[in-house]
């Protein structure tokens, strides 16, 4: 009793130091550094994207005595969360939370919820790591996923958005489990924590004129609703190849030409924005509410719509292929409002389409690019405050994960979650079979076999080999015993061999050739290159001994 209120209280702790984080990052970014540059002269704020990335960039190279930090946040919840080799370590919270308030402060175009939910995961992680004999390995995990759902919670105070991103963001099409609990008290407590130390407890990330929306739903607002999310989902493809060649870039290109390349876009993007939107709407993750009010504006032109979604596609794009530091679900969630309010002007429904429409969008493309349906429903409904659009966001969100397919903007993120025995069983048959064992030629006699491999080797079957390795068959001690023992010396292996065998290849997995082993009734089986030559054994002991050792080396 006394340990599971102990576990209780600690989950709350999670909550409330990552909440106590995030107050601290949101106030000096958005409210100290950003509010500021948006008012400040064109040049100005030009350059101050430039200088944010820089930043970023060098606070990154010299964070981890000389070795560079990668900038991916929210990434590396959903990275440890599958594989407990990648520890998130306390030591590099400061430098990524640095490096995301000079970013998203400086008006970097992404949203502080990438380092909320590396601030909160990182927390739950190192307390798990320091209280390992009040948790164990599953409450690390579950203090994860809270650390992960608290930073939700806070950035967007939206608790019950916190819970189910932390819970569904590992998988594209599964939920994780073992952590609702955990999660729903770290969450409440660090929107608690949030909401009293920065007294944001009227921010929503969407106002939305909730008097606009109409509880009817007819056959317009049906095509639209589905209209809605088919468009989501073609774009949210294209976003996603865009992002994953972005962060492929990341990663080869030098990093001063990617600081100047990015820096040089940029400034090029407010330069433009000014000119033709007469605001700086590629700035920061929304431009501090001055993108919602442009996009609701029913007198802005459809292609003018077009245009912005173009320009903040490339800044957020830019923004990662640089090294800057911050999240893309801000950024998805405007790409779908941008969406929705062009359809909104093909499908008039009448003043409800300035709002029906593109909070409709949020929710379908979210739930495209990081395959969350449940999240981005709940998301839209606690940051709106309109349940009106819950039934046609639903809509919306299926016909995006329909026309989405298997994409996402997440590179680790796993279809389903699947059982401990059943990830072994994904594994290549390399990592289970033996490259060293002996053979036995066609034309040897039964007694060879026998008295020269089986009883020294302890071994009751060998693979037959031709010349240059080619296999031939299996030969088991088991069909010896039923021949003579005075015909063993005049018998050869080729006869008494079981042919009829289709040997594994390279290619195989652990679970292809463990069915071929049951289904054949043989305890090793042969493993073969193209050309049919054996290169490798696998046995039933050596499957067992691989998923022991992963086992206790905690290995995935």
């Amino acid at each position: 009793m006394r340990n599971r209120i102990l576990r209780f209280a600690t989950y709350a702790a999670v909550g409330s130091i990552t909440g106590a984080i995030i107050s601290v990052v949101t106030l000096v970014a958005e409210k100290f550094l950003l509010e500021d540059i948006l008012e400040r002269d064109l040049w100005q704020k030009a350059a101050a994207p430039v200088v944010g990335l820089w930043i970023a960039i060098l606070v990154l190279r010299w964070a981890d005595r000389g070795s560079p930090l990668s900038p991916s946040t929210s990434e590396e919840y959903i990275r440890s969360y599958h594989s407990k080799s990648q520890l998130l370590r306390l030591i590099h919270l400061p430098f990524r939370m640095l490096a995301g308030i000079a970013t998203v402060g400086m008006g970097g175009a992404v949203g502080l919820e990438g380092p909320s939910i590396y601030a909160g995961a990182t927390v739950g992680s190192g307390i798990q790591r320091k209280f390992s004999w009040l948790f164990g390995d599953k409450g690390g995990q579950a203090l994860l996923v809270a650390g992960a759902a608290a930073g939700v919670s806070a950035i967007f105070q939206a608790p019950a958005t916190g819970v189910l991103f932390a819970l569904e963001s590992p998988y594209k099409g599964d939920l994780g489990r073992r952590a609702l609990l955990p999660s729903l008290l770290s969450s409440a407590s660090s929107y608690v924590t949030f909401i009293l130390m920065t007294g944001l407890d009227n921010e929503l990330p969407f106002d939305v004129r909730t008097d606009l929306v109409r509880v009817g739903f007819g056959s317009r607002e049906l095509l639209g609703a589905v209209l809605v999310g088919a468009l989501c989902g073609l774009v949210a493809v294209g976003f996603s190849r865009v992002l994953k060649k972005a962060k492929e870039i990341q990663k080869v290109r030098p990093w001063w030409v990617l600081g100047l390349f990015g820096g040089a876009v940029a400034a090029a993007l407010v330069v433009l924005c000014d000119l033709v939107f007469a605001a700086p709407l590629s700035l920061g993750p929304t431009a501090e509410g001055r993108l919602l009010s442009w996009v609701l504006n029913p007198n802005e032109s459809l292609w003018l719509l077009g245009l912005l979604l173009v320009v903040r596609v490339c800044a957020t794009s830019t923004v990662i292929a640089a090294g800057g530091v911050g999240g893309v679900f801000i950024p998805l969630a405007v790409f779908g409002l941008i969406i929705g309010r062009i359809v909104g002007g093909w499908v008039d429904v009448g003043a409800e389409s300035l709002a029906f429409f593109p909070f409709i969008g949020v929710a379908a493309f979210l739930a495209a690019g990081y395959r969350t349906p449940l999240t981005a429903v709940m998301f839209v409904a606690e940051s709106t405050g309109a349940p009106s659009f819950v039934v046609p966001g639903l809509i919306a969100v299926a016909v995006s994960q329909v026309v989405v397919g298997n994409s996402s903007v997440s590179g680790f993120q796993r279809d389903t979650r699947t059982g401990h025995l059943e990830r072994r069983f994904l594994m290549p048959v390399t990592s289970v079979m033996q490259s060293k064992f002996n053979l036995v030629g066609p034309d040897e006699s039964v007694s060879e076999f026998v008295w020269g491999v089986a009883f020294p080797e302890k071994q009751l079957e060998a693979l037959v080999a031709g010349e240059d390795r080619k296999f031939l068959g299996i030969i088991r001690v088991a069909d010896a015993g039923e021949v003579d023992r005075d015909q063993w010396s005049s018998l050869k292996c080729a006869d008494l061999m079981i042919k009829d065998i289709e040997p594994a290849r390279l290619s195989w997995t652990v679970r292809e050739v463990s069915a071929a082993m049951e289904q054949t009734h043989l305890d090793i089986y042969p493993v073969v290159d193209t050309g049919g030559r054996i290169v490798g054994l696998v046995t039933e002991q050596g499957i067992v001994n691989v998923v022991e050792l992963l086992d206790e080396t905690r290995g995935n």
